[in-house]
């Protein structure tokens, strides 16, 4: 599982929330399969053009290698089909003797399965099966032998371990929040654990679990921003808004949809309106922009983006599953924003504005005086 998931949901913890009592919380998680793949290529195909050598003996003239993981769903868990060659060989002459050569495809299902502690997520395999170029099941004890003692356990061994991640997490998002609030995230993200993971056509579904104080939202309004203000955030946004631009030309470039190029500009004019709106207190029509605005694009973009990004190719397509799980996040943590003290709102914005005009000026008086 990628870490902007988990980012996305600690980076969105309202700091201007009122404490009553500590509370659990759960998350539901849709993980695609391409970042499945992704934490395999990481941890185990670090070879050139993502290969796996799982062992190789002394001699160096046998071995097991495997190749072009793809991932897939199947009966609830994750399918998983690699190229595998082997050789067997022995040193003669002081060169290798090839002995036994063959290759073939490896197939494996493997279920996802939570520790006692719900910190590791791994995935042990509950079936192997190695077939030749012409569909026969591997006859050979001997590589059978090997697939059992040295492939089996490393494809096992690919985990998502939280442990490893907490203080990542916590230093990433540190520059999102008020300092204040420093040791109260660090405290949620102690309890992070999974409760469940179950596999399915499109991904593995997770169950994110933590504990969080109950937080209810400040009663102190957020004044509108005053012109002084508002010129402030207008630089930044303008800065944000030709980074947008670019990235959704990228978007449209990588999935050669003009359609999408034209949604994604709309929004971004749309997202103008309502945040310029919510910094305002402009609430005419009794709905808050900010909190509209997020609920309606999400539901109509989530959809293409998550068919879009099936059609790329592996990096392009990653970078959009990523996007596309920590938003997800983002919305489903919305719906439990009362709480948590979430706040996607206009007042939320108001504050989340004032932060950044703040710590811009503070870099600002801290940075080197030119000489």
């Amino acid at each position: 599982m990628n870490k902007p998931v988990l980012i996305a949901m600690m980076a969105l913890w309202a700091a201007s929330a009122g404490t009553t009592q500590a509370a659990s919380y759960t998350l539901p998680v849709q993980v695609d399969y391409r970042l499945i793949k992704n934490a395999l290529l990481t941890q185990l195909y670090k070879g050139e053009g993502h290969t796996a050598e799982v062992w190789k003996d002394k001699k160096g003239c046998s071995y097991l290698t495997l190749a072009n993981p793809q991932v897939s769903g199947e009966h609830a868990q994750i399918k998983l089909v690699n190229q595998l060659q082997a050789q067997f060989g022995t040193k003669f002459g002081g060169q290798c003797v090839t002995l036994f050569k063959w290759q073939g495809v490896l197939h494996t299902l493997q279920q996802p399965t939570v520790n006692a502690a719900q910190s590791v997520l791994s995935l042990p395999i509950t079936q192997i099966t190695a077939i030749d170029d012409n569909g026969r099941a591997v006859g050979n004890d001997k590589l059978q032998d090997l697939l059992k003692r040295f492939v089996e356990p490393q494809l096992s061994d690919v985990k998502i371990d939280l442990n490893a991640s907490r203080a990542d997490i916590d230093k990433t998002i540190s520059g999102f929040l008020p300092k204040e609030n420093a040791a109260e995230v660090t405290a949620i993200l102690n309890t992070l654990k999974f409760s469940s993971a179950k596999a399915n056509d499109t991904g593995v579904a997770i169950n994110l679990a933590f504990d969080a104080t109950e937080k209810v939202l400040a009663k102190t309004a957020s004044a509108p921003l005053s012109a002084a203000e508002q010129k402030q955030w207008q630089a930044r946004w303008q800065e944000w808004e030709q980074l947008f631009s670019k990235a959704i030309q990228k978007a449209s470039n990588d999935t050669q949809s003009p359609e999408l190029r034209d949604t994604l500009t709309e929004i971004l004019l749309e997202s103008r309106r309502a945040m310029q709106a919510g910094l305002k207190a402009d609430n005419a029509k009794g709905e808050d922009p900010v909190r509209v605005f997020f609920i309606q694009t999400w539901e109509r973009l989530a959809p293409q983006l998550k068919v879009l990004a099936q059609q790329l190719p592996e990096l392009q397509g990653l970078r959009y599953m990523t996007f596309i799980a920590a938003t997800d996040v983002l919305y489903a943590l919305e719906s439990q924003g009362t709480p948590l003290g979430l706040s996607i709102s206009s007042e939320g914005l108001r504050r989340l504005a004032r932060m950044l005009i703040e710590g811009k000026q503070a870099k600002l008086a801290n940075s080197p005086k030119p000489k």
